[in-house]
């Protein structure tokens, strides 16, 4: 790393303080890690999708002088029990999920929450459906409020009646077989290749021991119909497949996933949303929407801007974001999807700032 404090003071590996444990809920058995004084503040860490809660890690040793840090594995996901994730609920599953332990941990005041990449709309959609459960969001490359893929200008406009475009449908098949097969390899559609080129900016190189921690955190994702990526509908419209009902990409998917109504709370808990200038998954020109790889040339057939533009995920969020009240947004130079990993220092500093 060049140029930046933060990069240069970032430790190439780290004592891990979080304990871990099975937590059975009313809903699943979910694997949870945890840190830090059980009488402090509660800060809920919401990993993305094809991780775990490993990738907090570092993040929970350093935040947890201060706060009561849990860290939870998804339903399928991790070391979380498999449990079939209803996609027509959008995110109402995964929150529904996380109120089921906060409960069982017996925390029933307000919490602050930070959500990763798809963590962050899970983290929406529970400030949504129990806002008396959320104090404070810290949004970390967040999703668009209007899903992944099929959809186009600031408020979340389908491209297609049926949401081609979008679900599990959309997911590199290879990538999917390699993660089933707990491929450890360096092929273009491995794990290990699209941790290295898409969860961080192309160049960005972790210890390798702790890389080799991340990989498992991805390889123990739940392959099938039922978690990842979910099942699919055949459709006449580019680029061919449109959503399922079950599974994660279909629970991201436009058909089922809108968050607008975040805006409409009164109030609206405050947000810090921390993004990568260089983020190729979570972008208005995302390296993970077929319409923006079809206008590419990378997928066949495309028929055009006018009829399937990309997604604008960031101006979509920011939309929805700046009518909900207070909201800082911060942006940082050489980073790519994951901040907490490839600035930590100044990542830390940010969410010390904003919660206290």
């Amino acid at each position: 790393m060049e140029g930046v404090l933060d990069d240069a003071a970032m430790p190439r590996s780290f004592t891990m303080k979080a304990t871990t444990r099975m937590v059975q809920t009313d809903r699943l058995n979910t694997f949870v890690r945890e840190a830090g004084d059980p009488t402090a503040p509660v800060l809920v860490l919401v990993h993305g999708n094809v991780s775990s809660s490993v990738f907090f890690d570092a993040l929970i040793s350093e935040l947890s002088d201060r706060y009561r840090v849990i860290a939870p594995d998804y339903r399928g996901y991790g070391g979380s029990e498999r449990r079939t994730i209803d996609a027509t609920r959008g995110m109402a599953d995964f929150s529904d999920d996380l109120v089921a332990l906060l409960d069982a941990l017996e925390i029933t005041g307000p919490v602050d929450l930070l959500g990763w990449s798809a963590g962050g709309n899970i983290v929406l959609q529970l400030a949504i459906d129990h806002p008396g459960r959320v104090r404070r969001l810290v949004l970390e490359a967040c999703g668009s409020p209007y899903g992944f893929g099929g959809t186009h200008g600031t408020d979340g406009t389908p491209n297609a009646e049926d949401f081609a475009g979008s679900g599990g449908g959309t997911a590199n098949p290879d990538f999917c077989q390699r993660l089933a097969a707990g491929d450890r390899g360096e092929e273009p559609a491995s794990p290990l290749t699209t941790l290295r080129s898409f969860y961080v900016r192309p160049g960005f190189t972790f210890d390798p021991e702790v890389e080799q921690r991340y990989l498992d955190g991805m390889l123990a994702t739940s392959v099938g119909d039922d978690v990842y990526p979910g099942d699919s509908t055949p459709s006449d419209n580019w680029p061919g497949p449109a959503p399922g009902t079950t599974g994660m990409n279909n629970a991201l998917s436009p058909k089922y996933l809108d968050q607008s109504a975040f805006a409409d709370l009164d109030p609206a808990p405050p947000v810090l949303w921390i993004r990568g200038a260089d983020d190729q998954i979570v972008s208005d020109t995302s390296m993970f929407d077929l319409a923006q790889l079809g206008a590419l040339g990378a997928v066949p057939g495309y028929p055009g801007e006018e009829v399937a533009p990309p997604q604008p995920m960031v101006s979509q969020l920011r939309s929805v974001l700046e009518g909900a009240g207070e909201v800082t947004e911060l942006v940082y130079e050489d980073c790519g999807h994951s901040p907490h990993l490839e600035h930590p220092v100044r990542f830390v500093q940010d969410v010390h700032g904003f919660l206290e």
